[in-house]
C-alpha cells in the first residue's frame, strides 16, 4: 500500500501501473491480485490507511483544548513544513494526495472518488469545529459555519494546489496569516 500511495503521489493514479506498484513494493504480481482485486480497490484501501495516520495528526492538531486560532495557524504551519520536507525528498511540490487524486479520477472511479470525497468533508469537520469555537470567543466573524469551513478548505487546498503547479513552497510561507485574513480572524484586544 505504501508503494501505491507514493506513487500516486508522486506521479498520479493514472500514470502508474500494477507493475509499476509491484516493482516499487518488491513483490510478484501474482501476490498483488491475491490482496486485491484491482487497482482501484488497492487504492481505496490504500486512502484508509494514509486516512488513519493522518486522523491522529489531525486529532491533535485540532484538539478543542487547543484555542481555535493556534489551531488554525498550527495546520497551516504545518503543511508548510511538510511540503518543505516533501519537496526536499522529492525535488518538487507534491500537494495534497487527496485533491490531486479526486481531481485527476472523480468522474472515472466512483470508488476512488467516494473514498476522497468521504476524508475531505471528515477534514472539513475539524475546520468547522475551530471555526465555531473561535466564532464563540469572538476570534472569527460571525457567519455560518459549515460554510465558512467549507471555504476554508476550499482555500486551503487552493493555496496547496498553487504551490504544486508552481513547484514553489514558499507561496505557503504565510498560509497561517493568510488563512487567518480569510476568515476575518480579529486579533484580540489586549489593555
Amino acid at each position: 500500500m505504501d508503494a501505491a500511495l507514493s506513487l500516486m503521489w508522486e506521479e498520479s493514479y493514472g500514470a502508474m501501473s500494477v507493475d509499476d506498484i509491484c516493482r516499487r513494493a518488491d513483490v510478484r504480481k501474482g501476490s498483488f491480485y491475491y490482496y486485491f482485486t484491482s487497482k482501484e480497490e488497492l487504492a481505496v484501501k490504500a486512502l484508509d490507511r494514509m486516512w488513519q495516520d493522518h486522523k491522529k495528526q489531525l486529532d491533535e492538531v485540532f484538539s478543542p483544548s487547543i484555542p481555535p486560532i493556534d489551531r488554525i495557524r498550527a495546520r497551516c504551519a504545518a503543511v508548510y513544513e511538510f511540503q518543505s520536507q516533501m519537496k526536499a525528498e522529492h525535488g518538487h511540490v507534491l500537494g495534497c494526495p487527496l485533491c490531486s487524486l479526486g481531481s485527476e479520477i472523480c468522474n472515472l472511479h466512483e470508488a476512488i472518488r467516494d473514498k476522497v470525497r468521504s476524508i475531505l468533508e471528515i477534514k472539513t469537520q475539524y475546520w468547522e469545529a475551530a471555526i465555531r469555537d473561535g466564532q464563540a470567543a469572538g476570534l472569527i466573524e460571525p457567519g455560518d459555519p459549515v460554510c465558512k469551513a467549507r471555504c476554508a478548505m476550499a482555500f486551503f487546498e487552493g493555496m496547496i494546489a498553487q504551490a504544486r503547479l508552481h513547484d514553489d513552497v514558499e507561496r505557503l510561507s504565510d498560509f497561517a496569516d493568510r488563512m487567518c485574513d480569510h476568515l476575518g480572524v480579529r486579533l484580540p484586544v489586549t489593555a
